[in-house]
């Protein structure tokens, strides 16, 4: 029997999983590290507790599971995106990682549009010009901390610097190279244009690699620190948004997730780039090579979900804990008793401002609506169909260029039969639904692995992988109800985003 190896290196750890030939999980272990946060917008985290991190974890599932290293045929990733982690030619880190979620770089991002446009910038990367990507915050670097900036022999991702950990080589795929937002969507490669608008060496960038790229084979020094046997095949795999859509079966044009985490997005895949007018949604390089990923992701969902139960249902916690239950069955319970539309409720979910369809940093959340009769549940209701129509949204963009009637969802928001079926009457969709909600990017990093080194011989073997547990059918009377309030919900957004705009000053 062999194994394939998949490492998920997220922002609060990294996820070891293993998988066997024919698409079973036979364990993982997840091993956590620290984020820190300061300065307002800073977000860092060190380099060296990925690899840390990576070591325990493999150690670990390899005890658990009981096999022989050498059964693992290889070792492959998915990993946080639009980071910037500064190297010297050892592989030494430079100073700690600026990771996804630290937006220092509004200055650097600035610079890149007093020479390009908006829109002439998302033609070429497929992405807005903002500070969360990769090449603004290696300008952060070059214009704060020259010294680093001058040491700095490669820029990395998080999965790219254990790659060079695991092998001694610097590469990155082009899912992660997109995300550092230099990087030429079309033609594959780093964009001449936007780098030299930066200012940055591109001799700091790492090589450019397809995804089931071999990046080498594991070292010595890396077999003694992991567990791993000396000689196994490590195979770049991809940045973490990216993999989950080989993991949700997302592998041919038309093919849709949607990822109901803390944030969500709606991701499918299509034959090219989809560049909305507006500049809503965004697209991705996909693991396959030749294919897209047309993105749009919002910033709170099951986090408006998580903030309604922490501020409305004090009392559904308490029973909960005396009941040995979970609050979200009692929150569910009385859903189920609000009608479509949530007797009148309409809720915007911008907690946290909002990306994707928005990007709006501003944009504030909001019940709207309220009157006497109204009940918690409507409340509630009203914060499961708010985000569902904030997603639809991002849907309907996708929709002009592209078929989709069947959507796989992910993610701890998929676990709640009330909210899947919220989901398929306004998106008008089927709603597919996987035995295993959690493990998409360990499944596609696993996959794309297992492609890399000729175990399987295109990415269609996630048939193998995927097991459905359930399908959610559109309710016709719903779908045609949802049809009003989802322009309600439109209207109510644009009708305080003035306000929203006073309110942030």
């Amino acid at each position: 029997m062999k194994y394939i190896l998949a490492h998920d290196i997220g922002t609060s750890g990294n996820k070891a999983t293993l998988f066997t030939e024919h698409g079973k999980m036979v364990g993982s272990h997840v091993s956590s590290y620290d984020t820190n946060y300061f300065n307002s917008t800073w977000v860092e985290q060190d380099a060296d507790d990925w690899w840390n991190a990576v070591c325990i974890s493999s150690k670990k599932l390899i005890s658990t599971v009981k096999i022989d290293p050498n059964d693992i045929a290889v070792v492959s990733f998915s990993g946080q995106m639009m980071g910037c982690l500064c190297v010297d030619k050892q592989g030494k880190p430079l100073r700690k990682s600026i990771i996804w979620a630290d937006q220092r770089a509004q200055k650097q991002a600035a610079q890149i549009a007093e020479h390009i446009s908006q829109r002439d910038f998302y033609h070429i990367v497929g992405h807005r010009n903002t500070a969360s990507y990769g090449i603004q915050k290696l300008m952060w670097v070059r214009d704060n901390e020259p010294e680093i900036y001058e040491q700095t022999y490669k820029t990395l991702n998080a999965k790219d610097y254990i790659v060079y950990k695991l092998t001694g080589n610097f590469y990155t795929e082009y899912s992660d190279g997109n995300s550092n937002g230099c990087f030429d969507l079309v033609n594959l490669k780093w964009s001449d244009r936007i780098i030299e608008y930066a200012g940055i060496d591109p001799e700091k960038l790492p090589d450019l690699k397809p995804s089931t790229f071999v990046a080498g084979t594991v070292t010595k020094e890396a077999a003694d620190a992991t567990g791993l046997a000396i000689g196994i095949p490590v195979v770049l795999g991809g940045g973490d948004g990216v993999t989950a859509n080989v993991g949700a079966g997302s592998i041919a044009p038309g093919k849709t997730y949607c990822c109901m985490g803390t944030s969500a997005w709606i991701t499918t895949t299509s034959d090219k780039p989809i560049f909305d007018e507006d500049m809503r949604t965004v697209t991705w390089a996909h693991i396959i090579p030749g294919l897209y990923a047309p993105n749009g992701t919002m910033q709170s969902a099951g986090g408006a979900y998580n903030w309604a139960k922490n501020t409305l249902c004090k009392m559904e916690i308490y029973d909960a804990k005396q009941h040995g239950k979970s609050p979200y069955e009692y929150m569910n319970a009385l859903i189920e008793q609000s009608p479509v539309g949530a007797n009148g409720v309409t809720f915007l979910p911008y907690l946290l401002g909002e990306r994707a369809p928005r990007w709006n940093a501003d944009a504030r959340g909001a019940f709207i609506g309220l009157k006497s009769e109204n009940q918690l549940g409507d409340m509630l209701r009203s914060v499961l169909e708010g985000v569902t129509m904030n997603l639809s949204i991002i849907l309907d963009i996708l929709r002009k260029q592209v078929n989709i009637d069947e959507i796989l969802v992910i993610g701890g928001g998929a676990k709640g039969p009330v909210w899947r079926q919220i989901m398929a009457d306004i998106y008008n969709a089927n709603i597919v639904v996987p035995t295993l909600l959690e493990e998409a990017g360990s499944m596609g990093a696993a996959i794309t692995g297992g492609v890399g080194v000729g175990l399987f011989k295109d990415f269609q073997i996630i048939d193998q992988f995927l097991e459905i547990n359930s399908v959610h059918t559109p309710n016709p009377e719903a779908v045609s109800a949802y049809q009003p309030i989802k322009e309600i919900f439109d209207d109510c957004y644009f009708a305080l985003e003035k306000v929203f705009t006073k309110m942030a000053r």
